[in-house]
């Protein structure tokens, strides 16, 4: 009989990686701390981009930083204490912006995001659920139509690997988007897209579904993890102590603590991502908009419009900072004049950022039966279903006609 794989962190990712497993006949038990899927996971934007294939360390970025940092009302932003942690973090982030550095990041990212909305669909089928993602554009819209070039390297990159990109002006855009804000004179449509409807639900869907073809789901909070005298693992947890032979580690930013112990350490931050949701909005978009100089994106929900952005990096416990609240309610309505602004409400998230924008998957050197599934940045929801699948092809031992070293822990 199968041997049941540990699967830490029920986020998108994590539940990608069960279903995938099972479908592999391998029994899994899942662990999180909360309900599945209802962590960072549940804060995203929506977007199902196959071309969101561009790392956020590009040619020309390191003149953007000091006025972004230094604007409190701009996208990115360094809580004061987090300096020491930054620096090095930084600079190796901004070590990968050169073009030959981008393109080869861009080969690997290609290879997780381009299946999502195929796997997606393959994963909610039979589950009544299906209509929790929708074809959709990704339109990335501007103020500025000068800057709505489809000649510049993120927009060469896509077009060189087969995405389908239009450029039209502020008159097309308002007929495509009648609600956006009559300020923004041009777009680019990222066609061949998809969005999901509610981020929550999906994985709450998906974990469920997971369940009804076997899958143990434990609601416990994992400490620790320790070799165990037999060579398999130890688990301490809030209920206790658990034994496994093999763990996929995708608990996020909290891998990070629980790799130290076997030291093993990680250059992964904390970026703390914002979200607003509006319950009745009485403005409705058609796709999903990114206003490309703010850097939030906004899309139609279930639940109402979500306008989600901005990077923040602090510690991982650090609360919240109140004041990201009102400059997304001030963006939010600039993008949409005639929102409807009551009872919105805030949320804050923390992506798990690797400098190179590259998640870690595979196993760990040196620790056999310790496999990686965390570190996917901006992209965990377009990266979570294939991430799943190669996880579960290295489990159940299938050859992989692909070299899996970009995303190998040791690269760094």
């Amino acid at each position: 009989m199968t041997e049941q794989v540990t699967v830490i962190g029920a986020g998108i990712v994590g539940i990608c990686c069960a279903l995938s497993l099972i479908e592999r006949g391998i029994p899994v038990r899942l662990l999180d701390r909360g309900e599945p899927g209802q962590e960072t996971s549940f804060g995203n934007a929506g977007v199902v981009s196959p071309w969101s294939i561009i790392p956020q360390s590009v040619p020309g970025v390191w003149k953007q930083l000091p006025a972004m940092l230094l604007n409190p009302k701009s996208a990115l932003s360094v809580r004061a204490a987090f300096w020491p942690k930054m620096i090095p973090w930084g600079l190796r982030f901004l070590g990968n912006s050169k073009e030959q550095a981008v393109r080869d990041t861009s080969d690997a990212m290609e290879l997780l995001c381009r299946p999502s909305i195929d796997l997606y669909r393959l994963h909610l089928n039979g589950t009544g659920h299906e209509d929790l993602i929708v074809d959709s554009y990704y339109v990335h819209a501007f103020r500025r139509p000068e800057r709505a070039n489809l000649d510049g390297l993120d927009y060469r990159i896509r077009k060189e690997k087969g995405a389908r990109l239009e450029r039209i002006d502020g008159e097309e855009l308002s007929h495509l988007e009648p609600a956006l804000s009559r300020d923004f004179k041009a777009a680019v449509l990222i066609k061949g897209q998809a969005r999901i409807t509610s981020p929550g639900r999906v994985g709450a869907v998906l974990a469920e579904k997971a369940r009804s073809k076997g899958a143990e789901i434990v609601k416990t909070e994992v400490n620790a993890i320790a070799r165990a005298q037999d060579g398999g693992w130890e688990l301490e947890t809030s209920g206790g102590t658990l034994r496994t032979r093999k763990i996929v580690l995708a608990a996020g930013v909290w891998s990070v603590n629980l790799l130290k112990p076997l030291g093993i350490k990680v250059p992964l931050v904390a970026e703390r991502g914002y979200h607003i949701e509006f319950p009745n909005p009485s403005s409705r978009l058609n796709h999903s908009v990114m206003d490309v100089e703010e850097k939030i994106v906004a899309s139609s929900m279930q639940d109402g419009l979500r306008v989600a952005g901005t990077a923040e990096f602090g510690d991982i416990d650090a609360p919240p900072d109140p004041r990201k609240k009102s400059i997304l309610a001030k963006q939010a309505k600039a993008m949409l004049p005639d929102l409807n602004e009551d009872g919105f409400r805030f949320w804050m998230g923390r992506r798990p950022s690797f400098p190179d924008s590259l998640p870690a998957i595979g196993e760990l050197a040196g620790q056999p039966g310790l496999y990686t599934a965390f570190g996917h940045s901006h992209y965990g929801l377009m990266m979570a279903p294939k991430t799943g699948e190669l996880v579960a092809d290295l489990l159940s031992e299938r050859h992989l006609n692909i070299d899996l070293n970009r995303f190998a822990l040791a690269r760094f």
